[in-house]
């Protein structure tokens, strides 16, 4: 029923912490999920930087910003400016190149507060790799929900279970938030060949533990099913679980925030940055990450 468990790894981004679970050295994608990062969960001190990550650039993927707690400040070289909080969704498309930025408003950041969240990375067809970047904020009632036997369940993106979300994909996910008591359970969409199935699933357990075949999984791993598996997965302890998966669409290369089926097309996207072709948001121009060395 299980392929493979992947354990997260911490890494600190200057003063704030993730647990980094894709890519892996042995799961590179769970259908197009190219990257998974969860943020925190990190308590800021009132008037400490928190949040802070300056301009800086994409190619060929969606990003998915998804808060359990806290807010951040979203600005785009299309001109967006979108603060976003727990139960909303930034969904923004690269496509043929975006830059953005990430940070704590000022006011929450003389305030302090928590932070607790995970971000995605989807990667873009190949035939879609080059459209033109988009971003869209979508509220909660753009993510089909349910609160049932204490569960409570959103569908964040994509399709499952005869429900769809409100995010533009553009190829066939799913990716779900779960909250259990103990004792609360749901399974995976189905597996390839059925109806509504997908051809690879995964879960990420962001708190607490569960169950899935006779075998416990705590905080910062990764289940991945076997195709055909039909998993159901227990709360052992309260927790907090994203379900994801989708259709393979082969192989990508990734470097530093470039994702491409082409190596070249990443070489440009170096010499774009580096020669400063690539627009910085009009609200957040005055810095930016370098091209790492």
């Amino acid at each position: 029923m299980i392929e493979l468990v992947i354990e997260g790894t911490r890494r600190d981004l200057g003063g704030f912490e993730v647990s980094r679970i894709l890519p892996h050295v042995q799961q590179r994608m769970v259908g197009p999920f190219v990257f998974l990062d969860q943020m925190g969960p990190a308590e800021f001190a009132p008037g400490s930087d928190a949040i802070n990550v300056r301009p800086h650039p994409h190619i060929g993927l969606s990003t998915l910003t998804y808060l359990f707690e806290g807010e951040i400040m979203h600005r785009d070289s299309l001109g967006y400016t979108q603060p976003i909080i727990p139960g909303e969704v930034n969904w923004m498309t690269a496509g043929s190149g975006i830059v953005h930025s990430e940070r704590t408003d000022p006011l929450k950041k003389s305030q302090g507060g928590a932070m607790h969240g995970m971000q995605a990375w989807v990667a873009l067809p190949t035939e879609k790799e080059e459209i033109a970047p988009s971003f869209t904020h979508l509220g909660e009632d753009a993510q089909p929900s349910d609160r049932s036997g204490g569960v409570f369940t959103r569908l964040v993106a994509g399709a499952a279970f005869g429900e769809r979300a409100g995010t533009p994909v553009e190829s066939p996910l799913y990716y779900l938030h779960y909250e259990l008591p103990v004792g609360g359970t749901f399974t995976a969409p189905p597996g390839p060949g059925k109806a509504g199935g997908y051809s690879e699933r995964a879960i990420y357990i962001a708190a607490g533990e569960v169950e899935v075949d006779h075998q416990r999984f705590h905080t910062g791993q990764m289940v991945v099913f076997a195709p055909h598996a039909e998993p159901v997965i227990t709360a052992i302890q309260p927790s907090t679980v994203m379900s994801m998966g989708g259709e393979p669409l082969g192989k990508r290369h990734i470097w530093w925030n470039f994702v491409s089926s082409s190596k070249e097309r990443i070489d440009q996207a170096k010499a774009d940055w580096k020669a400063g072709r690539m627009i910085l948001p009009p609200e957040d121009s005055l810095e930016f990450i370098p091209l790492p060395e």
